[in-house]
């Protein structure tokens, strides 16, 4: 089986999400970058909580249904297939902020089971411990795993994000040491099962990602399928993208085999 080709990237970020803002990271730019990257598919996800779900943040408040479909219609180019979907999160309560109005919508929902740094709504205040913060990470995939979701168009976002650690009375490498293998095996033959897709961004040029590396290579072992998502909120990030998915392909050594394609 061939190496695992870089020719899509389903994690991206227009002016539209909030923490964004950026007014050169329109759509003509994304779509830009795929077609000069050679990509088939790219996927626009910018943060977003539907408005029929209680709980969101002020900040999520403010990112629903209307304000996400503002960027369409996407721009469209023969090369490159441009989707549309969204980063959508979980609150301390494991309520996942879309319903199923919207599902069909989307093409393509990516979740940051990750995203351990917004105290008062996905964690409590007291939540700085690293057990704790390793036991709610296991807890909020697991919770999303046992929901009724079209799992065959759905990603797990920046799965080792070092925003897991803000607050923490440790580093996002305590937190991901202290669940074992035996519970990343448990819940990547989950993932596997589910269909979801597991994302790669690790930026392998950072000294303490080295033991980020460990539950992608469970996960690996337990049969899950990879996409590439470089998380770009900012041009920059699209210019540094490739050298990161060349590295993490190359560290896992995946194929094509090993490949999520939600769009076929």
């Amino acid at each position: 089986m061939s190496r695992f080709l870089i020719d899509h990237d389903l994690h991206l970020h227009s002016q539209l999400s909030l923490c964004s803002d950026d007014p050169e990271q329109t759509a003509a730019a994304l779509l830009d970058y795929g077609v000069r990257e050679g990509f088939a598919d790219i996927c626009v996800t910018d943060h977003y909580w539907d408005e029929n779900v209680p709980g969101a943040s002020p900040w999520y408040a403010a990112q629903n249904f209307e304000h996400v479909n503002k960027i369409l219609p996407l721009p469209e180019n023969d090369a490159c297939r441009f989707h549309f979907g969204c980063e959508v999160d979980m609150d301390r309560f494991l309520t996942l902020g879309i319903s199923d109005k919207v599902l069909d919508a989307f093409e393509f929902i990516i979740v940051p089971t990750s995203h351990l740094h917004m105290t008062g709504f996905t964690i409590a205040p007291e939540d700085t411990s690293v057990a704790r913060r390793a036991q709610l990470y296991l807890q909020r995939n697991h919770a999303l795993l046992d929901m009724k979701l079209p799992f065959y168009k759905m990603g797990l976002a920046h799965f080792t994000c070092a925003l897991m650690a803000r607050g923490c009375e440790g580093s996002r490498d305590d937190i991901l040491n202290a669940i074992t293998d035996a519970e990343y095996a448990e819940l990547f033959a989950r993932v596997a099962k589910s269909g979801m897709g597991v994302e790669l961004n690790v930026n392998l040029a950072d000294p303490q990602s080295a033991d980020t590396m460990r539950p992608y290579r469970i996960a690996k072992e337990q049969g899950c399928k990879f996409y590439l998502g470089s998380d770009a909120h900012h041009p920059k990030g699209l210019l540094e993208a490739r050298a990161r998915f060349e590295a993490v392909i190359d560290a896992l050594e995946l194929t094509e085999d090993d490949k999520f394609k939600p769009f076929g």
